[in-house]
């Protein structure tokens, strides 16, 4: 099998939450440049949401929109259904969509808890419940993808909600995958670190954080783009990622690398760019 092979998505569908714009809109048409067609669930950016269906559409490959807010868990079945019976076949889920809210531990709301959590876990959970059994039911080998954060594996100061929905979908990742392991579906997912989105965009920061922080991530010092993260998506939804499950693909610059930062207090690098 040559590598095109191994990559091609042709004949597949996949149904990508938070798919207007950002990460999910980047995936979205990843997928369908290797020849997926593309389903898009949205929240309120319609506009965002047709651009991206276009785009999908340019590439030759089918394109479906859907408006939802995820945080209503009860509505997911019926979501999961429309999107079947449109499509035919759903083989490539991936849960892209999130949400944040920047606040100290004792400020946060049971609203705004609860929200983030229904976002960000809740709806990981029952939307994959919904189409994995319909894949099962169809003899599909599918491929879920969730997009976590490398906030599940470590915390951050004033995201306790956005933390512990990140670390749940780690774990929720790999009970999924335990489970659906016997029927060929495959269970994943991709955790960025500071990739430029629109997420946490009007987070109440200094600015100066933002220059701290690149300051800390190894790979030239920059924050990841929404391109960063297509490859890996790619792969894990491609026969080149079918032996691969329960796993995690980090996607940060190194963030995670460090635990305690010290180059900048050693003696300066020979190395020299030529």
């Amino acid at each position: 099998m040559s590598v095109k092979e191994r990559f091609d998505l042709t004949g597949k569908v996949a149904l990508v939450t938070g798919g207007s714009r950002g990460i999910g809109r980047a995936i979205a048409v990843g997928l369908a440049e290797h020849g997926a067609d593309v389903a898009m669930v949205y929240r309120s950016a319609e506009a965002e949401a047709a651009s991206a269906a276009e785009a999908v559409r340019k590439l030759g490959r089918r394109a479906w929109t859907y408006k939802q807010d995820l945080a209503e868990t009860d509505k997911l079945a019926c979501l999961a259904q429309r999107a079947w019976n449109d499509c035919g076949r759903i083989d490539i889920l991936v849960n892209n969509a999130g949400m944040a809210y920047l606040e100290r531990f004792e400020e946060i709301t049971p609203e705004h808890w609860r929200r983030v959590l229904a976002v960000n876990l809740d709806a990981v959970f029952f939307l994959t419940q919904s189409i994995s059994r319909r894949m099962v039911e169809a003899g599909i080998k599918g491929r879920i993808i969730n997009l976590s954060s490398k906030n599940g594996f470590v915390a951050e100061a004033g995201l306790a909600h956005y933390n512990a929905s990140k670390g749940g979908v780690e774990l929720l990742t790999q009970s999924l995958a335990i489970e659906l392991g016997p029927f060929g579906i495959t269970v994943n997912t991709i955790a960025p670190g500071i990739i430029e989105t629109e997420i946490g965009g009007e987070f109440d920061l200094d600015p100066a954080f933002f220059d701290y922080y690149k300051e800390h991530i190894p790979l030239e010092h920059r924050f990841g783009s929404v391109e960063d993260c297509v490859g890996a998506a790619v792969f894990l939804a491609s026969r080149a990622g079918a032996y691969m499950t329960g796993q995690h693909l980090i996607i940060d610059g190194g963030v995670l690398c460090e635990q305690v930062p010290r180059m900048q207090f050693m003696p300066a690098s020979k190395l020299r760019r030529e």
